[in-house]
């Protein structure tokens, strides 16, 4: 019995390091204040391989700060306007520059987001040709979630999930997702 309740100890001991190391991490890791690198190669890709196929395609979004995302979450909520996203500041693949937005740019240089239209004439929706291509580059699409569907999101996660970000860890410059 006092051999169970050393190592009941020394597990408790060993879990609140762990927790006080996770605590003093997420403290003193900086959240990111631009693109992660990879990203952003990747949003450049896509805008040219796009363009490529006749397809010209805007980025509507990248790193969004928290506070930036406070203010969107309150859109539809406490703010006038229709609700366009389901997570606060922090709970977001934009604040850690891990996701890009983005539409179609019609030669009038308005926006739009039409997942049936076929601009270049192939008989393929332009919207999902950009989703292929962005898919080849690595990136999840809003569009394949179970719940929310987020059309026009691209994201790389690198693996790490919004609580590993939290916690403080971040994806390197230079590995590929």
């Amino acid at each position: 019995m006092k051999i169970f309740k050393s190592i009941l100890f020394l597990a408790v001991l060993a879990s609140i390091f762990y927790l006080i190391t996770l605590e003093w991490k997420k403290r003193n890791t900086p959240l990111p204040t631009e693109l992660h690198p990879i990203v952003a190669e990747n949003r450049d890709l896509l805008i040219q391989k796009a363009s490529e196929k006749g397809i010209n395609i805007v980025i509507t979004d990248d790193f969004r700060s928290a506070a930036e995302q406070d203010r969107l979450y309150e859109q539809g909520r406490s703010r006038e306007g229709t609700i366009v996203t389901h997570v606060e500041g922090g709970e977001s693949y934009h604040n850690y520059g891990l996701a890009i937005d983005f539409a179609l740019k019609l030669d009038d240089g308005s926006v739009v987001w039409d997942l049936k239209r076929d601009d270049n004439g192939n008989g393929q929706s332009d919207w999902m040709e950009v989703v292929a291509i962005a898919k080849d580059l690595g990136f999840e699409w809003g569009g394949d979630w179970a719940g929310f569907k987020d059309y026009p999101h691209l994201e790389m996660d690198f693996g790490l999930s919004i609580r590993e970000l939290q916690y403080g860890e971040r994806p390197p410059a230079n590995i590929r997702n």
